[in-house]
Protein backbone atom coordinates (compact mmCIF):
# COMPACT_ATOMS: atom_id res chain seq x y z
CA UNK A 1 0.00 0.00 0.00
CA UNK A 2 2.63 2.82 0.99
CA UNK A 3 4.84 1.38 -2.27
CA UNK A 4 1.75 2.17 -4.47
CA UNK A 5 1.26 5.35 -2.66
CA UNK A 6 5.07 6.19 -3.13
CA UNK A 7 4.68 5.04 -6.93
CA UNK A 8 1.48 7.27 -7.62
CA UNK A 9 3.30 9.98 -5.95
CA UNK A 10 5.75 9.92 -8.61
CA UNK A 11 3.72 9.79 -11.11
CA UNK A 12 2.11 13.16 -9.54
CA UNK A 13 5.18 14.71 -9.80
CA UNK A 14 6.45 13.68 -13.08
CA UNK A 15 3.38 14.82 -14.82
CA UNK A 16 3.70 18.29 -13.00
CA UNK A 17 6.90 18.45 -14.29
CA UNK A 18 6.00 17.52 -17.60
CA UNK A 19 3.20 20.46 -17.36
CA UNK A 20 5.68 23.39 -15.98
CA UNK A 21 8.20 22.43 -19.17
CA UNK A 22 5.29 22.83 -21.40
CA UNK A 23 4.24 26.21 -19.73
CA UNK A 24 7.76 26.99 -19.97
CA UNK A 25 8.02 26.34 -23.27
CA UNK A 26 4.85 28.19 -24.17
CA UNK A 27 6.15 31.06 -22.34
CA UNK A 28 8.96 30.71 -25.21
CA UNK A 29 7.16 31.32 -27.75
CA UNK A 30 5.19 34.21 -26.18
CA UNK A 31 8.53 35.89 -25.89
CA UNK A 32 9.36 35.66 -29.34
CA UNK A 33 6.40 37.10 -30.40
CA UNK A 34 6.92 39.95 -27.85
CA UNK A 35 9.97 40.23 -29.01
CA UNK A 36 8.81 40.95 -32.79
CA UNK A 37 6.49 43.11 -30.58
CA UNK A 38 8.74 45.10 -29.23
CA UNK A 39 10.89 45.81 -32.70
CA UNK A 40 8.24 47.63 -33.71
CA UNK A 41 7.39 50.30 -30.80
CA UNK A 42 8.22 53.89 -31.49
CA UNK A 43 12.26 54.27 -31.19
CA UNK A 44 12.09 55.99 -27.76
CA UNK A 45 10.34 52.97 -25.95
CA UNK A 46 11.94 50.58 -28.43
CA UNK A 47 15.28 49.84 -25.91
CA UNK A 48 13.32 50.12 -23.38
CA UNK A 49 10.89 47.45 -24.15
CA UNK A 50 13.61 45.41 -25.52
CA UNK A 51 15.24 45.48 -22.03
CA UNK A 52 12.47 44.35 -20.41
CA UNK A 53 12.01 40.99 -22.93
CA UNK A 54 15.46 40.50 -22.63
CA UNK A 55 15.37 40.18 -18.61
CA UNK A 56 11.74 38.30 -18.85
CA UNK A 57 13.98 36.00 -21.26
CA UNK A 58 16.58 35.61 -18.41
CA UNK A 59 14.71 34.47 -15.81
CA UNK A 60 12.54 31.99 -18.13
CA UNK A 61 15.87 30.59 -18.98
CA UNK A 62 16.73 30.32 -15.26
CA UNK A 63 13.54 28.60 -14.30
CA UNK A 64 14.00 26.02 -17.41
CA UNK A 65 17.80 25.34 -16.02
CA UNK A 66 16.37 25.08 -12.33
CA UNK A 67 14.14 22.62 -13.94
CA UNK A 68 16.15 20.49 -16.16
CA UNK A 69 18.81 20.49 -12.58
CA UNK A 70 15.96 19.07 -10.62
CA UNK A 71 14.63 16.49 -13.28
CA UNK A 72 18.64 15.84 -13.30
CA UNK A 73 19.00 15.14 -9.40
CA UNK A 74 15.43 13.15 -9.45
CA UNK A 75 16.41 11.00 -12.27
CA UNK A 76 20.04 10.27 -9.96
CA UNK A 77 18.47 9.95 -7.04
CA UNK A 78 16.12 7.03 -9.08
CA UNK A 79 19.45 6.14 -10.49
CA UNK A 80 20.96 5.42 -7.22
CA UNK A 81 17.56 3.53 -5.49
CA UNK A 82 17.37 1.53 -8.21
CA UNK A 83 21.14 0.31 -8.04
CA UNK A 84 20.80 0.28 -4.71
CA UNK A 85 17.45 -2.12 -4.71
CA UNK A 86 19.44 -4.41 -7.49
CA UNK A 87 22.82 -4.45 -4.56
CA UNK A 88 20.68 -5.62 -1.70
CA UNK A 89 18.67 -7.86 -3.85
CA UNK A 90 22.20 -9.64 -5.63
CA UNK A 91 23.75 -12.98 -4.30
CA UNK A 92 27.20 -12.56 -4.07
CA UNK A 93 29.41 -15.29 -3.70
CA UNK A 94 33.21 -15.98 -3.69
CA UNK A 95 33.02 -16.68 -7.65
CA UNK A 96 31.33 -13.60 -8.96
CA UNK A 97 32.85 -11.63 -11.21
CA UNK A 98 31.23 -8.85 -11.26
CA UNK A 99 31.21 -7.84 -7.79
CA UNK A 100 32.26 -3.76 -8.55
CA UNK A 101 30.09 -1.01 -7.22
CA UNK A 102 29.66 1.91 -9.83
CA UNK A 103 30.95 5.43 -8.97
CA UNK A 104 28.52 7.71 -7.72
CA UNK A 105 27.21 10.20 -10.33
CA UNK A 106 26.99 12.88 -7.17
CA UNK A 107 31.41 12.86 -7.31
CA UNK A 108 30.94 13.59 -11.21
CA UNK A 109 28.48 16.24 -10.37
CA UNK A 110 30.74 17.51 -8.14
CA UNK A 111 33.86 17.82 -10.24
CA UNK A 112 31.70 19.94 -12.62
CA UNK A 113 30.44 22.17 -10.26
CA UNK A 114 33.94 22.68 -8.93
CA UNK A 115 35.19 23.02 -12.93
CA UNK A 116 31.82 25.58 -13.27
CA UNK A 117 33.00 27.73 -10.34
CA UNK A 118 36.50 27.53 -11.30
CA UNK A 119 35.78 29.20 -14.80
CA UNK A 120 33.14 31.64 -13.42
CA UNK A 121 36.41 32.39 -11.07
CA UNK A 122 38.73 33.03 -14.01
CA UNK A 123 35.91 34.89 -16.23
CA UNK A 124 35.36 37.16 -13.05
CA UNK A 125 39.14 37.91 -12.95
CA UNK A 126 38.96 38.67 -16.71
CA UNK A 127 36.26 41.20 -16.70
CA UNK A 128 37.72 42.99 -13.59
CA UNK A 129 41.37 42.87 -15.82
CA UNK A 130 39.19 44.85 -18.82
CA UNK A 131 37.52 47.15 -16.04
CA UNK A 132 40.93 48.00 -15.33
CA UNK A 133 42.28 48.44 -18.51
CA UNK A 134 39.01 50.54 -19.43
CA UNK A 135 39.66 52.57 -15.92
CA UNK A 136 43.37 53.74 -16.86
CA UNK A 137 42.33 54.25 -20.85
CA UNK A 138 39.54 56.62 -19.49
CA UNK A 139 42.18 58.68 -17.22
CA UNK A 140 44.49 58.55 -20.49
CA UNK A 141 41.72 59.97 -22.28
CA UNK A 142 40.83 62.56 -19.33
CA UNK A 143 44.53 63.61 -19.70
CA UNK A 144 44.38 63.83 -23.23
CA UNK A 145 41.62 65.45 -23.58
CA UNK A 146 42.87 68.23 -21.19
CA UNK A 147 46.10 68.80 -23.19
CA UNK A 148 44.14 69.10 -26.42
CA UNK A 149 41.88 72.25 -24.44
CA UNK A 150 45.43 73.61 -23.18
CA UNK A 151 46.42 73.36 -26.84
CA UNK A 152 43.43 75.03 -28.62
CA UNK A 153 43.14 77.71 -26.13
CA UNK A 154 46.76 78.37 -26.89
CA UNK A 155 45.50 78.39 -30.73
CA UNK A 156 42.78 80.61 -29.42
CA UNK A 157 45.22 83.03 -27.98
CA UNK A 158 47.72 83.17 -30.77
CA UNK A 159 44.47 83.86 -33.38
CA UNK A 160 43.57 86.99 -30.88
CA UNK A 161 47.32 87.95 -31.19
CA UNK A 162 47.18 87.65 -34.70
CA UNK A 163 44.36 89.30 -35.30
CA UNK A 164 45.61 92.14 -33.28
CA UNK A 165 49.31 92.29 -35.24
CA UNK A 166 46.88 92.10 -38.50
CA UNK A 167 44.71 95.63 -37.22
CA UNK A 168 47.91 97.01 -35.79
CA UNK A 169 49.61 96.66 -39.23
CA UNK A 170 46.47 98.16 -41.39
CA UNK A 171 46.58 100.93 -39.04
CA UNK A 172 50.11 101.91 -39.37
CA UNK A 173 49.49 101.45 -42.80
CA UNK A 174 46.92 103.84 -43.16
CA UNK A 175 48.85 106.50 -40.80
CA UNK A 176 51.81 105.62 -43.17
CA UNK A 177 49.55 106.88 -46.00
CA UNK A 178 48.17 110.06 -44.72
CA UNK A 179 51.65 110.63 -43.47
CA UNK A 180 52.86 110.99 -46.80
CA UNK A 181 49.75 112.67 -48.27
CA UNK A 182 50.20 115.37 -45.70
CA UNK A 183 53.92 115.79 -46.69
CA UNK A 184 53.42 115.62 -50.37
CA UNK A 185 50.54 118.24 -49.92
CA UNK A 186 53.21 120.55 -47.42
CA UNK A 187 55.87 120.08 -49.90
CA UNK A 188 53.32 121.45 -52.64
CA UNK A 189 52.38 123.80 -50.68
CA UNK A 190 55.97 125.26 -50.01
CA UNK A 191 57.09 124.66 -53.41
CA UNK A 192 53.93 126.87 -54.60
CA UNK A 193 54.09 129.67 -52.32
CA UNK A 194 58.06 129.75 -51.93
CA UNK A 195 58.65 129.13 -55.10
Amino acid sequence: SECNQHVSRLKRGKQQENDLQARIDQIFNHLERLEILASKEPPNRRQNAKLRVDQLKYDVQHLRTALQNFQHRRYTREAQEREREELMSRTFTTNDADTSIPIDETLQFNSNLHNAHRNMDDLLGSGSSILNGLRDQRSTLKGTHKKMLDVANMLGLSNTVMRLIERRATQDKFIMIGGMLVTCVFMFLVIRYLG
